[in-house]
């Protein structure tokens, strides 16, 4: 019944999905970019993520944008809205929160989205 994705880390899996819902996770895979392409690649990560698993960015019902520096969040909040785009309707539930992340990521973001089955 539960479907999962393998990722690249052993004991924890990149995505889930359960009925109609998703859920997933991503950071970027080279942490030596700066900020914004970090961020590109995350929410690219999540696109590819949601597709494997029969959903898209504009089915996300919650997110949770993860920050190394949370002073970050304007610059992540720009790229955010040219990503999930200008209708109020695909719009998520959102949280932001500055938390120590590992190594040199600067972002790391983990959504629940619906599924079209």
């Amino acid at each position: 019944m539960i479907t999962r994705k393998r990722g690249a880390y052993t004991g924890r899996n990149k995505s889930s999905a359960y009925k109609d819902l998703v859920w997933t996770v991503a950071t970027t895979k080279d942490t030596t970019l700066p900020l914004e392409t970090q961020i590109q690649e995350t929410l690219q990560i999540i696109d590819d993520n949601l597709k494997e698993l029969h959903s898209n960015k504009h089915q996300i019902v919650s997110a949770q944008v993860y920050l190394a520096n949370i002073k970050d969040k304007p610059v992540m909040d720009e790229i955010w809205k040219k990503w999930i785009g200008d209708n109020p309707d695909h719009w998520p539930q959102r949280a932001c929160l500055g938390v120590d992340l590992e190594g040199d990521v600067l972002i790391e973001i983990s959504v629940t989205a619906v599924a079209d089955l």
